[in-house]
């Protein structure tokens, strides 16, 4: 059975939330204490060593060494904070999915970086090649990004926009 559209986006978009590259063939081994500590600073990135060592049941010491491995291993890749759009001033959002001309997503990628509106790029497989979260202040704006800037940019081939409605954050 085929999946709808929505169900789709829904999916591509969890999958490719938090990653912009290419997955490393050879993950790093990770065990229950290292997926603890990653539960706790997915929670919140403030979280001091110490807590999160208290809420590990390890000692802080230990603490330290795991999340500086996980750090160098590249499985913790940046530190950051989740914006609320709609109170940032960004009341209007679609994903925009793209059809791209054959080899043209190296140069494409970084035109698409340079928006400041475009949110997440995803390269993805299916009935079209790249997923973009875009946010503007309005839908004036977003109209602009989507039929000025996207629609002619050169490589892109056709476009579909999905409006939000309501974001939900499953982290």
């Amino acid at each position: 059975m085929a999946s709808s559209p929505a169900t789709l986006l829904q999916r591509v978009c969890r999958e490719f939330a938090e990653s912009s590259q290419v997955a490393d063939p050879n993950p790093a081994p990770l065990d229950d204490v290292d997926r603890r500590i990653i539960a706790e600073l997915t929670r919140d990135g403030r979280m001091s060593v110490t807590t999160v060592a208290e809420n590990v049941h390890i000692s802080r010491a230990h603490a330290y060494s795991r999340i500086a491995r996980l750090t160098g291993d590249g499985v913790l890749t940046k530190f950051t904070v989740l914006v609320d759009p709609t109170k940032a001033g960004l009341r209007s959002s679609a994903y925009v999915t793209l059809k791209v001309r054959q080899h043209s997503w190296r140069e494409l990628k970084e035109k698409l970086r340079a928006i400041p509106e475009i949110h997440h790029i995803a390269l993805v497989g299916g009935d079209f090649d790249v997923i973009l979260l875009v946010r503007a202040v309005d839908n004036v704006d977003l109209r602009r990004v989507i039929f000025d800037q996207l629609q002619s940019m050169p490589g892109v081939l056709d476009t579909q926009t999905f409006l939000v409605f309501e974001d939900v954050d499953t982290r």
